[in-house]
């Protein structure tokens, strides 16, 4: 999955589409002036990929809220609760906030956002207000109103950062985090929400960690077999698409080389890497890998089945009601 880097498509970047390992696109801020732009962009994606491709972008609200103009301000997660008298109002929030989203990313053609965020609101400089509370059962709760706003639109829930991002203090953007913790505080405090949520069905695809939990592996969540084959698949039973974080951040650098970056995570277990934020990097990828996909194998197969499942899932008609009615409710929990 690649980025854009500017309002409209870059000649070279019409050509990287093409490239037979592209599966998708990350939008961000700057590809975004009004809607109107945005639609062309989004038409020429498709247009200049010449093959299915999912786009996506990050829109969880609060501060990671890549459209601004013209869309519903999303507050963060952790506003919800903080803002909510009882249970049933904080329910109603979540849901309408999922719903709207997913609503005006849809009416675009863009077929998913990755989110929600399911960690613990602990110590992280990066999670904060992103997540929905600071214990697990809030988290699974309001988490679950969300998703089922999402699905109300037919858009897929991809829940990040598995195991949990929120108990280790630096920014893996720019740090590489190590969590200390033993497996079983890790599985009671943080991994528990993506186990309940998985086992409700409620999880199409999941984003791991770039986090090393050195009591279990060595090697940050993304790319490690441990976590996303002996524990996300197989103890836990997810069936879904994961897709790598982005391959940029610090926190990747411990993988080596922007290829081997993409080698090790996909050879871990995900099933589609974001590679952001630094072309030369994503084009050494794209060669890198292109031999291997010359005669992909049953794995590489079934990688593309499980990411192309997201793709597409249309909008249900007689919505309409339904979204402003959403984004009444979300404007009203804006202003408190």
């Amino acid at each position: 999955m690649l980025d854009c880097q500017a309002e409209e498509l870059l000649p070279e970047e019409k050509e990287k589409l093409a490239h037979p390992v592209v599966g998708g696109v990350i939008l961000f801020s700057r590809n975004y002036h009004d809607k109107r732009q945005l639609s062309a962009l989004v038409q020429d994606i498709r247009r200049y990929a010449k093959k299915t491709v999912l786009i996506a972008v990050d829109h969880e609200g609060g501060r990671v809220q890549r459209f601004r103009e013209g869309f519903t301000a999303i507050p963060a997660m952790g506003e919800i609760l903080r803002q909510s008298e009882h249970q049933d109002e904080s329910a109603a929030y979540a849901k309408a906030c999922g719903l709207a989203l997913a609503y005006e990313l849809k009416t675009l053609d863009i077929d998913f956002s990755f989110a929600p965020v399911l960690d613990i609101n602990g110590v992280s400089q990066v999670i904060g207000d992103r997540a929905f509370a600071d214990n697990a059962n809030d988290v699974i709760r309001l988490a679950t109103h969300l998703i089922q706003g999402l699905k109300a639109v037919n858009m897929p829930a991809i829940g990040k950062h598995f195991p949990g991002h929120g108990s280790v203090a630096p920014d893996s953007h720019i740090a590489l985090p190590v969590d200390e913790r033993d497996f079983e505080e890790i599985r009671t405090t943080d991994m528990v929400v993506f186990q309940r949520l998985i086992e409700r069905k409620m999880l199409e695809g999941v984003m791991p960690a770039h986090v090393i939990y050195n009591q279990v592996c060595g090697k940050p969540a993304g790319f490690s077999s441990t976590w996303l084959q002996s524990i996300l698949k197989d103890d836990i039973g997810f069936q879904g698409a994961i897709f790598s974080d982005d391959l940029s951040m610090h926190g990747a650098s411990v993988a080596g080389s922007y290829l081997e970056r993409a080698e090790a995570a996909l050879e871990a277990g995900c099933d589609m890497v974001l590679a952001c934020n630094n072309p030369k990097g994503a084009e050494s990828i794209l060669d890198g890998i292109e031999s291997r996909y010359a005669s992909p194998s049953r794995d590489d197969e079934l990688k593309q089945e499980r990411v192309m499942a997201l793709y597409g899932r249309v909008l249900p008609a007689g919505l309409l009601d339904k979204y402003e009615s959403a984004v009444d409710l979300v404007k009203r929990l804006s202003e408190r």
